[in-house]
């Protein structure tokens, strides 16, 4: 049953574990992931060049230490790698599902990772972690079910969308819907789909996820092919390459349909839209926070994160706030950086000896 009173199912969860699970099970640590993520966080499947987006953080050794931790990590609800979503068989129709997969929420989306918990037979977490819409997943989480999990980390997130930020959503799904390929979603199984304009949408939302700093350093305004311009419109600087690069890599793996759901999901979430029922459950809470955000990040920059810890610290939620020097942007939670790495460690080193782990 999802928040808007829509059923679906059956469910289907692909997900990822890495470590053990210990004797009483009170070891888990669940990954929540970003956008355009899936289960496949850490490690490889035989092929070292592909290695889990969040390999710099979940491994031996590592800020998630899988040595001490048992790690799940899910894809989403609406998902396009596994988990049901808009490109799943209805079983009503024995067709894609297409736009007529129901809306659904970022509690939706919890309530699925609440059953995969349970499924193990685990009772609480050690913690939870995310970013970007991870952390917003992670967030929602610990106000509905204060007692669920002893550490949260929110990384590089939001409690609700500003008009910027949902104004790039809204064009990037322009781009899509406008694809005469789309066909209103129906594109399954037709031989064509909205490449054109599922690659447009990533190549926008690519350049919100770098800083204008990093940009230049990578890029500047080097000409992709000799040392003259050929004046014509055509891709001519290394940025347009890079962009169109990522663009059309991302058709390979994502689904526009998804992209338009989890876009949609991320502009109506709003954490503390109702302040008296999140207050009345997070003075209940015994979870410790710890909340990210990095001084180059403009897409959820670090007043974000800030309107989170005020209203933690309204209702006396433990939380560790730090903002991360770094010159990469919203992707700087994606990578290795030594002080954001040491901070996560120490805070679930501190979760793991609180517990007895």
């Amino acid at each position: 049953m999802l928040e808007s009173g829509a059923t679906l199912g059956p469910v289907e969860v692909a997900y990822e574990t890495y470590g053990t699970l210990n004797a009483d099970k009170s070891n888990a640590i669940y990954v929540c992931h970003a956008l355009t993520g899936d289960a496949h966080a850490a490690g490889h499947h035989g092929d070292p060049a592909r290695r889990g987006w969040w390999d710099t953080m979940i491994g031996p050794g590592k800020p998630v230490d899988t040595d001490r931790f048992f790690v799940i990590c899910s894809n989403l609800l609406g998902g396009c790698q596994g988990t049901t979503g808009p490109g799943s068989v209805d079983p009503a129709t024995g067709r894609g599902y297409g736009l007529g997969f129901p809306l659904y929420t970022v509690r939706d989306l919890v309530s699925v990772h609440r059953a995969l918990v349970a499924h193990f037979g685990i009772t609480r977490l050690a913690g939870a972690i995310g970013g970007s819409l991870g952390g917003m997943q992670v967030l929602q989480w610990v106000i509905d079910q204060p007692n669920e999990m002893a550490a949260a980390v929110v990384v590089a997130s939001s409690s609700r969308l500003s008009a910027q930020n949902i104004a790039f959503s809204a064009v990037a799904r322009e781009a899509i819907m406008r694809d005469p390929d789309f066909q209103n979603g129906d594109y399954y199984d037709t031989g064509r789909a909205p490449d054109t304009g599922l690659t447009i949408a990533r190549m926008m939302a690519h350049i919100t996820y770098l800083s204008e700093a990093s940009m230049r350093e990578k890029f500047g305004r080097r000409l992709q092919h000799g040392e003259e311009p050929r004046f014509a419109f055509d891709v001519d600087f290394q940025v347009e390459s890079y962009l169109q690069h990522q663009g059309e890599s991302f058709l390979k793996r994502f689904d526009a349909n998804t992209y338009l759901y989890m876009t949609r999901v991320m502009d109506y979430f709003d954490a503390f839209a109702d302040p008296v029922a999140a207050g009345a459950n997070l003075e209940k809470s015994d979870t410790r926070f710890l909340l990210i955000s990095f001084d180059s990040d403009w897409r959820f920059d670090t007043e974000h994160s800030r309107e989170i810890v005020r209203h933690l610290q309204s209702w006396r939620v433990p939380v560790t706030f730090r903002e991360i020097e770094s010159p990469w942007g919203h992707d700087s939670f994606l990578l290795e950086i030594p002080e954001y790495d040491r901070t996560v460690a120490a805070f679930l080193e501190r979760t793991a000896t609180d517990l007895g782990i």
